[in-house]
């Protein structure tokens, strides 16, 4: 079984930095790509940053120049996230575009269970 676990999360002053990291654990063949994505209520869930295989990297419009993702391993990635507004507070979703080492072995997206990140003073 494929899992997706996030850490990192919590309540941070606006103007402070929170590092996430997401751990791809389990069977699998291959990683494509892996990301971040938010969501708050009433909101649809939004890009935060992606990275792919080979460091390809893509960030939403509202978090360029704060966040940075980085890959620490084949299975392991972080969102370093500095200068923090209270609009960041969100679920944050970890997501990965893999092949598990399993049946149905064919590349799938899996989700994180989210966790909650909140800029307040």
């Amino acid at each position: 079984q494929v899992q997706l676990v996030e850490s990192g999360g919590g309540l941070v002053q606006p103007g402070g930095s929170l590092r996430l990291s997401c751990a791809a654990s389990g069977s699998i063949t291959i990683i494509y790509a892996m990301g971040w994505y938010r969501q708050v209520p009433g909101k649809q869930r939004e890009l935060v940053a992606t990275i792919t295989s080979g460091e390809r990297i893509n960030y939403g419009d509202s978090v360029k120049g704060r966040f940075t993702i980085s890959r620490d391993n084949a299975n392991q990635v972080s969102l370093q996230m500095n200068s923090l507004k209270p609009e960041d507070t969100a679920v944050y979703y970890c997501n990965a575009d893999l092949v598990p080492n399993s049946w149905p072995d064919r590349r799938t997206n899996y989700w994180g269970q989210g966790t909650q990140v909140t800029v307040a003073s």
